[in-house]
């Protein structure tokens, strides 16, 4: 269907084309007009609907009257006959429709919106008055009786007098403005005092200027014929005979018709042939997702679309939007509310890996600190995740408005431990728990979600990876996955390190970063006497030094917020060998803070990291066992 339609506009376009060429050809000297038979209609005029825009001059349209009578119109002063057109003296004569022009001069008024002028000749001023009776008198053979203004409140005749002359107005003959509030002196044209033909204007135009090519005996129009303003005298067409310059031209405005439409024609092949390709590969990706979920044993009910939007009220409520989809609130028919992402099919993973990551790690999961599936949808383009709804969204909401609204104080250090060591567990479980091995790659606060009581759950496993569990496991990436600031530097470089179990370390460990200063890292600077510090340097700076981190809390606060920093900086140590597992991070964050030793500096150069780690580790075999005797 799709190919049907683009071939029918590819022949629409190509008849247009043509037919444009043909046109542009046919009107190359335009020909003369008419509404009947009598007068002829050429440049600087034109007919409307009847000749291209092009054979007239902007502000010489004319049209036709049902009668076949050419007619113009006059801004403010409305339509006129037109009775002779002299192009050579480049006058126009033009009268009323019902053979009254005083009564039309009473209101004639030429604006700046019309080229044409009155011709001074043909013009003069004159009064307009009544008189009650037969008027008699040696002065009456000089005025001129104008017998089509009739009016209710007139009982005799009206004449007309030039005002230019000395006149005497009888006793009982009065001004018109007087009697019919019409102006005394009105513009009209005539004849020499001809009062026998009145009924005639007589107009002129300046531009264009015309009159010396009707005179040679040519035809004036645009050279080019295109509107543009250069203009011209051309030899009058001979019948059907055409040029050999215009035959080359034709030609040539086929042969660019014909390669613009091939060229389209190219275009459109290429993208149908692009859209099969993502036709079929959309295919492949539904089919391998049927097959997933078939071979999976899995709990959560399958919804169709129909009944998402229902669940969803129509998507109604937004509850956020991430990199590969939008998540809104919902309610399931026994009443519990969940959330719903609904991922993008044309961002992200788009070969159905993030659907199939998400169902086939969460939703065999049943553990008190990872977020719980409910449900799903597969129908066509649309796939959806329904996940238990979280009373107080995410995590980021309160350690990064701490400066706001107070909310990192009033929930609390001893909650913020609590919320850590969750998180942890959470991790802890995915790494050992699990039959195998779930690496996240995206631990962040924006991914933690917290219930009513706070209670941390981790969520967003659409970069997630499975791997098996043995004792030395590295992951192989085609690409860098995760968000900036928390991604590990081995994720990025494998000069670091290989990719492990240990790059959601390091991002748990910025994640701890972030809720101690209720600031991003990828953003905040610390400034210093000397200059600007990145704010986990300036952390590892200041407890190395022995000083505080500059937070108001009690003691116990205090102490809370030194454990949580000193954690922190074993997880981002840059060798993936110097970090903990999730099992030493638990230990130590359900520990006594005097049983912690210092990390070793994690911004060093990657030279110094690993022979500080090696004097370290064979110094502090206690530590060593804290941090890698559980995995």
């Amino acid at each position: 269907m799709k190919i049907s339609r683009e071939m029918h506009f590819l022949i629409f376009l190509f008849q247009h084309l043509i037919t444009a060429s043909d046109a542009t050809e046919r009107s190359h000297v335009c020909q003369s007009s008419s509404c009947g038979k009598g007068l002829q209609v050429r440049f600087p005029f034109r007919l409307k609907h009847k000749q291209p825009i092009h054979c007239g001059y902007p502000g010489f349209e004319l049209t036709c009257t049902d009668k076949k009578e050419t007619e113009v119109e006059l801004p403010y002063s409305g339509k006129f006959l037109v009775k002779h057109i002299n192009y050579t003296s480049q006058r126009m004569e033009i009268y009323d429709h019902n053979d009254c022009i005083p009564r039309r001069l009473m209101n004639f008024n030429l604006s700046n919106n019309t080229p044409f002028k009155r011709d001074g000749k043909f013009w003069g001023n004159f009064s307009y008055f009544n008189c009650s009776w037969d008027v008699e008198h040696e002065d009456m053979n000089r005025y001129g009786e104008i017998s089509c203004i009739d009016s209710p409140s007139l009982t005799s005749t009206v004449f007309a007098i030039n005002s230019n002359e000395s006149f005497y107005l009888p006793d009982n003959c009065v001004l018109l403005a007087d009697s019919i509030k019409l102006p005394t002196r009105v513009h009209y044209s005539y004849i020499y005092y001809d009062w026998e033909n009145l009924g005639s204007l007589f107009m002129k135009w300046d531009k264009p200027k015309c009159g010396n090519c009707e005179t040679s005996g040519q035809i004036c129009a645009y050279q080019n014929q295109t509107s543009s303003p250069s203009i011209g005298c051309l030899e009058k067409p001979k019948g059907k005979k055409i040029a050999h310059h215009q035959i080359a031209r034709k030609k040539t405005e086929i042969c660019v018709s014909i390669g613009i439409v091939v060229f389209i024609l190219s275009v459109l092949i290429i993208l149908i042939k692009i859209q099969k390709r993502a036709d079929k590969e959309e295919r492949e990706n539904q089919l391998r997702i049927e097959q997933f979920l078939e071979k999976t044993a899995l709990k959560p009910t399958r919804y169709s679309h129909a009944e998402l939007k229902k669940i969803t009220n129509k998507f109604e409520t937004k509850l956020g939007q991430g990199g590969y989809g939008s998540v809104f609130q919902g309610k399931l028919t026994n009443g519990i509310q969940v959330a719903v992402k609904v991922l993008n099919s044309s961002e992200g993973a788009n070969n159905g890996e993030e659907f199939v990551n998400e169902v086939a790690t969460i939703g065999r999961i049943h553990h008190l600190n990872v977020v719980r599936l409910l449900g799903f949808c597969v129908e066509g383009s649309t796939r959806a995740l329904i996940y238990e709804f979280m009373l107080n969204s995410s995590l980021d909401k309160f350690i990064f408005s701490a400066g706001k609204d107070k909310t990192l104080i009033n929930l609390g250090w001893a909650k913020l431990q609590e919320i850590a060591i969750g998180i942890a567990r959470g991790m802890e479980y995915l790494h050992q728990g699990c039959d195998q091995r779930i690496l996240h790659f995206d631990i962040k606060p924006q991914n933690i979600l917290l219930d009513h009581n706070f209670t941390p759950k981790i969520s967003d496993f659409g970069l997630a990876k499975l791997c098996t569990k043995d004792t030395i496991v590295t992951v192989s990436m085609a690409a860098a996955r995760g968000t900036m600031g928390y991604i590990a530097p081995e994720v990025f470089s494998r000069n670091f390190g290989a990719v492990s179990y240990k790059s959601d370390v390091y991002s748990f460990g910025m994640l701890l970063l972030e809720m101690v200063g209720g600031k991003k890292n990828t953003e905040v600077k610390i400034e210093t006497r000397s200059d600007e510090e990145y704010f986990p340097e300036w952390v590892y700076n200041r407890l190395n030094r022995g000083e505080d981190l500059g937070i108001q809390a009690d003691t116990k606060g205090l102490e809370i917020v030194k454990k949580l920093t000193m954690v922190a900086l074993w997880c981002i140590q840059w060798n993936p060998i110097d970090r903990p597992s999730m099992n030493g991070v638990l230990h130590m964050l359900e520990g006594n803070t005097e049983n912690l030793l210092m990390a070793p500096n994690p911004f060093a150069s990657t030279t110094s990291v690993l022979s500080s780690s090696r004097v370290n580790h064979a110094n502090e075999t206690e530590l060593t066992a804290i941090l890698e005797d559980y995995e």
